[in-house]
């Protein structure tokens, strides 16, 4: 993001007048609050600030943030963000998409804002469903899921949208979960990021998809199930007593067994934000065998594409004097002189 000046604001500059409608137990609410709770905390200023959506469920979110917004068109969320951040660079860009919205018909639009590299933040909420349109399956459903639209269960493999933000030359890779209390630290790290941070959040769809993640992230399930990732730390999980290791002749990550909590011994890795293989190992970890990968798993800023467009436009005109009569007038030019024909 970037260099904003702090203000001094409460939870409730971020709320609107208008009433939060989602069904009764949806992730979302979960996932708003946290980013009103989060904007407080890293000084943004309401009157700097865009959120940006596309269609889906959760793309009713800049009607419920104090700041400006636009709900737009399926998919089309990054195109419309990127024109955003182009027209004012000083402004801080949030998009809001789901895994319908930001995966299928916005695909091709989210692949080149990450490759681009577009100062913004990305919230993909993945429910693994298509919730506004009554539950069809969606580019995230696992195999065998049974909608209305694959009675006999789902033949197609998912996509993996952190590994597709890899693959696409995202920067910025990081998870989560919707009523997860670690969240808004998620959320800080990828404001601090210079670039296009990419947030994965896995949300409970209370009525097409209910409980779908609940193998990971019910309490019961929590320390088996989550690996926190923090940089500099090993990765442990399971209360510490289990970590991740990685094979140095198959190159392949294995759970191993920590006692006594020595980790070192028992050849656990520790977590490197920076490097951009491990992130896709850890991505596209099996759940089950081995835990869900959450926090910030890539985090290697470089240039990014509205710096460069301010740039060369700077470079362009520099010692030019603006004459918009002298730039309509290159080239072939004509002067109508008669009135015209009478109407």
């Amino acid at each position: 993001m970037n260099e904003m000046t702090s203000i001094t604001t409460t939870l409730k500059d971020w709320e609107t007048d208008q009433e939060v409608r989602w069904c009764p137990g949806c992730g979302d609410y979960a996932i708003l609050k946290a980013v009103q709770r989060t904007m407080p905390q890293i000084g943004a200023d309401p009157a700097k600030t865009v959120f940006v959506s596309g269609i889906g469920c959760s793309s009713r979110f800049p009607y419920y943030m104090e700041t400006y917004g636009f709900h737009t068109i399926h998919g089309r969320a990054p195109a419309v963000a990127t024109g955003v951040k182009l027209a004012n660079p000083e402004l801080d860009v949030w998009i809001i998409t789901g895994d319908g919205d930001g995966l299928s018909i916005g695909g091709n639009h989210m692949m080149h804002l990450l490759r681009r590299n577009l100062d913004c933040q990305i919230m993909l909420f993945n429910n693994e469903i298509y919730g506004l349109t009554k539950g069809q399956y969606s580019p995230t459903s696992r195999e065998g899921t049974t909608t209305p639209s694959t009675p006999f269960g789902s033949v197609d493999h998912p996509a993996e949208p952190c590994s597709f933000a890899l693959g696409s030359g995202a920067r910025f890779i990081a998870r989560g979960y919707d009523v997860s209390k670690d969240l808004p630290e998620v959320l800080k790290a990828a404001h601090r990021h210079k670039g296009a941070a990419f947030i994965e959040i896995f949300q409970n769809c209370i009525v097409y998809n209910k409980d779908v993640f609940a193998d990971f992230t019910e309490k019961k399930n929590a320390a088996t199930g989550q690996l926190w990732l923090t940089d500099g730390e090993p990765m442990l999980f399971d209360k510490g007593t289990k970590g991740l290791k990685l094979n140095e002749q198959s190159l392949k990550l294995e759970v191993v067994d920590v006692i006594d909590g020595d980790w070192q011994a028992a050849g656990v890795r520790v977590h490197d934000v920076t490097n951009r293989m491990m992130a896709q190992m850890l991505v596209e970890m099996p759940f089950g065998p081995f835990p869900k990968a959450l926090g910030v798993l890539y985090d290697d800023p470089r240039e990014t594409f509205e710096s460069a467009v301010v740039e060369q436009i700077e470079q362009a005109s520099k010692g030019k004097t603006p004459d918009l009569q002298r730039l309509v007038s290159k080239g072939q030019t004509w002067t109508v002189t008669d009135p015209g024909p009478d109407l």
